[in-house]
């Protein structure tokens, strides 16, 4: 299995979006993204200019459906 890299939100988000995920709402610093044909959504913590811990970016990945490897593929 791969390492995640470091990344920030913005990328992560960027990521969810080109798979099908859609803005569903916004509560302060968290983002949710929602995708209509896997039924799901994920929450992206928001905070500019910072990078997102490797540990939670592989959770919200694998919350979505997607491993390491895929995103490192995909992307």
């Amino acid at each position: 299995m791969a390492r995640m890299p470091q990344v920030t939100a913005r990328e992560l988000i960027r990521f969810l979006k080109a798979q099908g995920f859609v803005d569903d709402r916004q509560q302060g610093s968290h983002l949710t993204l929602w995708h209509d044909t896997r039924k799901t959504s994920v929450t992206v913590p928001v905070h500019t200019g910072c990078d997102m811990g490797r540990g939670l970016a592989v959770r919200i990945l694998k919350d979505a459906g997607f491993s390491v490897d895929e995103y490192l593929r995909l992307r």
